[in-house]
């Protein structure tokens, strides 16, 4: 696999050149631990990107044509919802769960809040298969988009094969999910040592506290360590939601939820599993006054954890440089008008 150097924001980041039929590569910051996701198996493809990215946006996935992925996971709020704690499909149902948001996929092992999925190339199969999320099925979507009137020739143009199978359909939706990097948060311009760029010192010091209190969990740089943990939360009496216990029946895993990602954290509220945080000063109290014990509670909660008001003010101002504008604002992960507005009409 070859290495290519390329000056990225005042910087040299090193790049991984995962080679597609068009020389598409999937480039790795500087710093960053090598990805998961197995390339090889689906390389980039910037006619696959494109595909992906309109399938993303398309309501056609549902069962009655009114939600697609992007109903729940927003681009502008890094990806996830903000308007309702609980994710929402067709016909006015409403889930179960906080819809995550999504980023750094490329580096992910186990997806959705108890890890249901094995593989992001599977991953979209669960919220169109779920009854109250776009309740369809791969076999509905597969015949909508072979009678749409612009999917046979997206298809054609990005896999050299007229067929509209269900591999081509998950490969084309990983293409897109995989290119929604998020690297360059002013956290990331400190790391780098960009200049003219530092933290204050309020930023500075929440990082200092950030590092002494939540960096075991939330590990630099993805700010995650994309396992499971019993953070103490109650359980809600409503929905009874145990975690990952539901998926390996292992009584190990009863409250353990999937640790979400920091990034972009102050714009991808309501948080927890369910939503039952609204600010990131309620998820601070939480973890320094309202910590439930149980026989699975994570080892490193079990010690109280105090901080005076003012730091937790700095806690919060170093999670605000986590904030990644350009990622929430890129165009290349917004609705695709050069496919859709010059579309015929269905």
């Amino acid at each position: 696999m070859k290495k290519y150097l390329l000056f990225v924001f005042g910087v040299w980041i090193m790049i991984v050149a995962l080679k597609g039929d068009d020389e598409t590569k999937f480039r790795i910051p500087k710093n960053w631990p090598k990805p998961v996701y197995e390339f090889n198996k689906n390389p980039l493809n910037k006619d696959k990107i494109l595909l992906g990215r309109a399938l993303f946006y398309d309501p056609v996935l549902s069962a009655d044509s009114t939600i697609s992925c992007t109903s729940c996971h927003l681009q502008y709020t890094a990806f996830t919802h903000v308007d309702h704690t609980l994710s929402h499909g067709i016909n006015g149902r409403i889930g179960t769960r906080n819809a995550p948001a999504l980023t750094n996929m490329a580096w992910g092992t186990l997806f959705m809040w108890d890890g249901a999925v094995n593989h992001l190339d599977m991953q979209p199969l669960a919220p169109i298969s779920h009854p109250d999320e776009m309740g369809s099925n791969i076999d509905t979507v597969l015949f909508r988009l072979r009678r749409s009137s612009i999917y046979p020739s997206l298809f054609y143009k990005a896999f050299k094969d007229s067929a509209i199978t269900g591999e081509h359909f998950l490969k084309a939706m990983s293409q897109f999910m995989l290119t929604i990097v998020s690297s360059n948060a002013k956290y990331d311009q400190v790391m780098r040592k960009e200049k003219g760029i530092a933290f204050t010192s309020q930023e500075a010091n929440g990082y200092r506290l950030f590092r002494t209190y939540c960096e075991s969990c939330h590990k630099e740089p993805l700010f995650t360590i994309n396992d499971f943990r019993n953070n103490g939360l109650s359980v809600d009496t409503t929905l009874n939601d145990y975690g990952r216990i539901k998926i390996t029946h292992d009584s190990k895993d009863s409250l353990c939820f999937k640790v979400p990602s920091l990034r972009n954290v102050e714009f991808s509220y309501p948080y927890m599993h369910d939503g039952r945080f609204a600010t990131l000063q309620q998820v601070i109290n939480h973890y320094t006054t309202s910590i439930q014990h149980s026989a699975t509670l994570s080892p490193l909660l079990d010690k109280p954890i105090f901080l005076t008001a003012n730091e937790k003010v700095d806690m919060v101002a170093f999670l605000l440089t986590l904030t990644d504008k350009e990622f929430l604002f890129n165009r290349a992960y917004s609705f695709p008008k050069e496919i859709f507005m010059s579309a015929p009409k269905e």
